[in-house]
């Protein structure tokens, strides 16, 4: 018989606006931090339990967000949060 005894997702994830928008770097990286912030506050209020593993700002005023998410209230992921 098999089972799964841990399991965790680790997402890559681009904040970024359309091209069309033409935001300066500054203004884009502030509404794609805010993004952030409130995608976050989702997780936390779902009670997701996430590890955000590296943020990192791009020239084109996009943003990379490296995350851990536990996929399962049923296993026990304490392997990938420490």
């Amino acid at each position: 018989m098999k089972r799964i005894k841990s399991a965790c997702i680790f997402q890559t994830l681009i904040f970024a606006q359309k091209p069309e928008l033409e935001l300066s770097k500054q203004d884009a990286l502030k509404i794609n931090h805010e993004e952030i912030e409130r995608y976050k506050s989702t997780m936390d209020r779902a009670k997701t339990r996430y590890q955000i593993v590296s943020i990192d700002d791009q020239d084109d005023g996009s943003v990379i967000v490296h995350v851990k998410k536990h996929y399962s209230d049923k296993t026990d992921v304490s392997e990938y949060f420490d």
